[in-house]
């Protein structure tokens, strides 16, 4: 790791705090969008350690830790966890007494005993503690099929035991990249029917699915992170700032498709109706989607439901739920029903409930019972809906069907930060460093996986986590793949800039992932945007990873790429959920936003007319390949895209995406009805209603998915990506 680490600049810090940092995998300089190597400050160093549970505060500090960083795998018998791709030749260290006689095997997952053998070579020794210790080498047995396996190891009267882990060498789904499917993209919340609540939901995605892969031939629907957020409103809006990024948001449950709903008392379904009634006006409001009410009404109908009594097959499968998730999910529903009464700033959470374990937090277990298993049952109602949507997706013809979002992080005070919170990190967060897109960088608020420990805990947070999202998936895109390499972290009170990178075991993070996928048949994009070290995208695709690439920011030698250069392993689209429509792209709006925001690091001028340029480069491209007729497009008299102008670019913009030989190609759904505004603006908060916009057409009317069966606009949309139109 210490290539990678390497520093171009006499740094600042001690020499010792720099051999510190780079032992425990932090950055102590990073290549900047500018080009330039920026040493990374010393202060920066000392609490990104601290934050690791690593000393470093004085030169006497630093010294012991470099020490015990040197002597601490000498001090375990075995690693804290073994992490390899199947065929892969790989040797385990074991530590044990000078002279002694170590016995090591594997017990794998299907109950098979596998003995390892000793392998022969240099016996390294040292004194550990006062007591000799012999360092030999285990060869791991080739034949050992995919799974989670458990290492032993035994000597005199000592034990232990520590996690296998075999992974894929590459991810079967990658043969997928042999295919051509295109699929919609769409943030689900937004996506409003007749009979929503307010807010798309679960059975508004299973429509969406039906509608375009059994009319229009998509092979997919990407949506938005799913991930649970606040028990109770007011919830925060972003879907990628979530609670729990294992369990599901109660927010998109469609009441009236739960089955114990047919079976509520006459004045109890009035309530519901009525209150489903007034959410149903709420679909029609293009402005500003009002989740905290959606969500109050929601609640209450879903108590009512809740109160039914289960018929003795649908117990059953209740029961069957509980015992999939275990003590995880009574956590997880403990949390809920605290958060329910107690605000994240109330003293209790530091006094009494600082964890699932803590006497306080056991004692309301009995208090809070019904409440918590309220919340149990929203969660596998959840996943009986997102089945249900899964299944319509297959049936209506899709390839790979629902594609989930994974979201890089998680609330400072949500679920998973305090049931995690022995592998997550304390006193930082995460982000970016400045870019050409968010010049001041970027602060996610997000506490990062403590590397250390995630691998003490064996990696089994992180796999349960996939496991629960890819249960009902078809595909998974994992947002800031990059963070599975290296993360920025940023310490508390500076500023987004001032941080650096923490690498991580990506051989690990990402073999799991393809493991956790391929036992569930779904293929993985990985959103490898931003700044990364080159190699990395190799890496991916040869672990059968595919990558992302969006037109506006490929590139080669400053000029847009020609689309034969274009990935195959790879998922194509126009644009992102952090950029305008494409047709508000088209018209500057990313440019007016951030100059609105005070986002810019230059004067409007020139960022419009850098926007300018590249717009026009990619204009060029696209009419020396002929999807584009000269002269086009024209702006009017008011330097202005008419509306006929914008429709037949946006469809010449995906005709070369379908030129390209991306396996998978995305429509935004946004484009393919005409919408205008931004969802998401990077590096804002509340300065702008970010994921808060409601699906609206070219004429700033609401879009219903009602209208979205026979659209011409999307029909023609489609055509330019090469799917079939509707008859």
């Amino acid at each position: 790791m210490d290539d990678v680490l390497e520093f171009h600049q006499k740094p600042r810090a001690p020499e010792g705090l720099l051999r510190l940092a780079r032992a425990h995998g932090v950055g102590t300089s990073f290549r900047g969008w500018d080009g330039a190597e920026h040493d990374v400050a010393e202060t920066t160093l000392r609490q990104v350690l601290a934050a690791m549970d690593v000393r470093a505060g004085t030169a006497q500090e630093i010294a012991g830790s470099l020490a015990g960083a040197e002597s601490g795998p000498w001090q375990r018998l075995l690693p804290a966890v073994v992490v390899l791709h199947e065929g892969q030749q790989i040797e385990v260290p074991v530590h044990a007494r000078e002279g002694s006689d170590v016995h090591v095997w594997i017990v794998a997952e299907d109950g098979t005993r596998h003995e390892m053998r000793p392998l022969a070579g240099d016996l390294q020794s040292r004194d550990v503690a006062g007591v000799p210790t012999s360092r030999l080498v285990f060869a791991v047995p080739e034949h050992l099929p995919l799974g989670w396996h458990v290492l032993h190891a035994r000597y005199d009267d000592v034990t232990a035991e520590c996690g296998l882990v075999v992974t894929p060498a590459r991810l079967a789904t990658a043969s997928l990249n042999c295919e051509r499917n295109w699929g919609l993209m769409a943030q689900l919340y937004s996506v409003r029917s007749s009979r929503s609540w307010g807010i798309g939901d679960f059975l508004d995605m299973a429509d969406l699915a039906a509608i375009s892969g059994a009319e229009y031939g998509a092979g997919f629907l990407l949506v938005n992170p799913l991930h649970a957020g606040d028990p109770v409103p007011p919830v925060e809006p972003s879907p990628y700032l979530p609670s729990s990024r294992r369990f599901f948001h109660p927010l998109y449950i469609r009441v009236e498709d739960i089955p114990e709903y047919g079976y509520l008392p006459d004045g109890d379904r009035a309530r519901v109706e009525s209150w489903a009634a007034d959410q149903h006006r709420a679909n029609y409001n293009a402005e500003m989607l009002d989740r905290n009410t959606a969500y109050t009404a929601k609640l209450a109908a879903l108590e009512l439901v809740h109160a039914v009594k289960l018929s003795p097959a649908r117990a059953a499968q209740f029961t069957a739920f509980l015992d999939f998730h275990g003590q995880d999910l009574d956590d997880f529903a403990l949390w809920c029903a605290l958060a329910e009464n107690f605000p994240a700033d109330a003293p209790q959470w530091s006094a009494e409930f600082y964890s699932p374990h803590a006497p306080g937090a056991r004692a309301q277990r009995e208090v809070l019972a019904d409440r918590i298993g309220f919340y149990r049952w929203l969660q596998w109602i959840c996943d009986q809906q997102l089945e249900a949507a899964q299944r319509s997706a297959k049936d209506a013809g899709m390839d790979i069907g629902i594609m989930h979002d994974l979201a890089v992080g998680v609330d400072t005070h949500g679920a998973d930060a305090w049931m995690l919170r022995d592998v997550l990190a304390r006193g930082v967060t995460v982000g970016a460093p400045p870019d050409m897109f968010n010049q001041q960088g970027q602060n996610w608020t997000q506490p990062p996986w403590h590397p250390a420990g995630l691998e003490s805990a064996g990696y089994a947070p992180y796999r349960d986590m996939l496991r629960n999202l890819l249960r009902h998936a078809g595909g998974i895109r994992v947002d800031h793949i990059l963070g599975l390499f290296r993360l920025w972290w940023i310490p508390e009170g500076k500023a987004p800039g001032e941080g650096t990178y923490v690498y991580y075991n990506h051989e690990a993070l990402i073999g799991i992932l393809a493991l956790e996928a391929q036992r569930a048949g779904a293929v993985v994009i990985g959103e490898d945007l931003g700044v990364f070290e080159p190699w990395v995208r190799e890496y991916l695709a040869e672990r059968g990873i595919f990558g992302t690439s969006i037109l506006w920011f490929e590139s080669e030698n400053g000029k847009p790429l020609p689309p034969e250069k274009y990935r195959r392993s790879c998922l194509t689209s126009v644009n992102t959920h952090d950029l305008p429509p494409t047709a508000g792209y088209l018209a500057g709006e990313h440019v007016s936003l951030r100059e609105s925001l005070g986002l810019l690091n230059r004067p409007v001028e020139q960022e419009r007319a850098a926007d300018a340029a590249a717009q026009g480069q990619v204009f060029e491209l696209l009419r020396s390949r002929g999807f584009l007729a000269p002269g086009q497009p024209a702006a009017d008299a008011s330097g202005k895209l008419d509306e006929r102008a914008v429709r037949l670019t946006v469809e010449a913009l995906y005709e070369f995406t379908a030129a390209t030989p991306s396996s998978l190609l995305g429509v935004a759904l946004v484009d393919a009805v005409g919408e205008m505004r931004t969802q998401n603006q990077p590096g804002t908060r509340n300065e702008y209603p970010n994921w808060r916009i409601p699906l609206a057409g070219a004429d700033g009317k609401v879009f219903m998915l009602d209208d979205l069966p026979g659209n011409e606009r999307l029909a023609s949309l489609v055509a330019a990506v090469g799917g079939r139109q509707h008859s």
